[in-house]
């Protein structure tokens, strides 16, 4: 453990020393730090304070029911893009979850789904133009939701006018939002405290962190082009050059 946090500094003061060789991946670097400054602000003066006071307060078999509701919900956009990449497969997984959780789950406070074995995904419609080879696009920051890129950013304007609690009564519908807010954010806490232990540079370890992570999940079963190892044997047995 020490030895891979070891190489992650290292690797996150290498990326600090480098200067003006930017990621080509994060051409507006200098807005996306500003912008990240500012979510940090907002982040700890009130996200973590209400999040905070939101475990105090609440028991924890409270706290698991409000997440399996909005992880209930949030099922209905991932069945609409795995239907969308046609990975029938997988969207009648998702159909199959939310029926029996919104059925025998009391309406997803429970997730009786998973123990089932019907396996809980992770899908967006960022992931579904990755698939279909919409590049990514530059990295961006969003303010108040964080790392992102141009791909990603139409992605989740798509995905939020897809999802079922955009549609509720205006009321009901920001009393959601805000619960989804406070549950996740109070979810991700001891991420935060990880984040502050080991990166040197809070921005480069989110940005990086980010664009592997969806970098693999847009390639998520897609075949690999497996090494030609027996041209790479020929080439290595024979014999070098003579100089002349």
């Amino acid at each position: 453990m020490r030895t891979t946090v070891s190489a992650i500094l290292l690797a996150q003061l290498c990326g600090c020393a480098s200067g003006p060789q930017r990621n080509p991946a994060d051409p507006l670097e200098p807005l996306n730090r500003a912008t990240f400054r500012f979510n940090d602000v907002l982040d700890r003066n009130i996200a973590q304070p209400v999040a905070r006071g939101y475990i105090r307060v609440v028991p924890r078999p409270v706290r698991i029911g409000v997440e399996n509701v909005f992880s209930n919900l949030g099922d209905v956009v991932v069945m609409a893009n795995d239907f969308l990449q046609l990975r029938f497969r997988d969207g009648m997984n998702d159909m199959m979850r939310i029926a029996v959780n919104t059925s025998f789950g009391l309406l997803g406070v429970l997730d009786v789904a998973t123990p089932a074995g019907l396996v809980k995904r992770d899908q967006d419609f960022g992931l579904t133009l990755g698939h279909y080879g919409v590049p990514s696009g530059p990295y961006l920051v969003l303010p108040l939701f964080g790392p992102s890129s141009f791909r990603d950013g139409v992605g989740f304007g798509v995905d939020q006018y897809a999802a079922p609690v955009t549609y509720m009564d205006p009321a009901w519908r920001n009393t959601m939002w805000g619960a989804n807010f406070v549950s996740t954010r109070a979810r991700y806490l001891n991420a935060t405290n990880l984040l502050e232990q080991a990166a040197l540079d809070r921005y480069l370890f989110v940005r990086d962190g980010y664009l592997g992570r969806r970098q693999a999940q847009v390639d998520e079963g897609k075949e690999q082009a497996l090494p030609d190892y027996e041209s790479e044997s020929k080439a290595g047995n024979q014999p070098p050059a003579q100089n002349k």
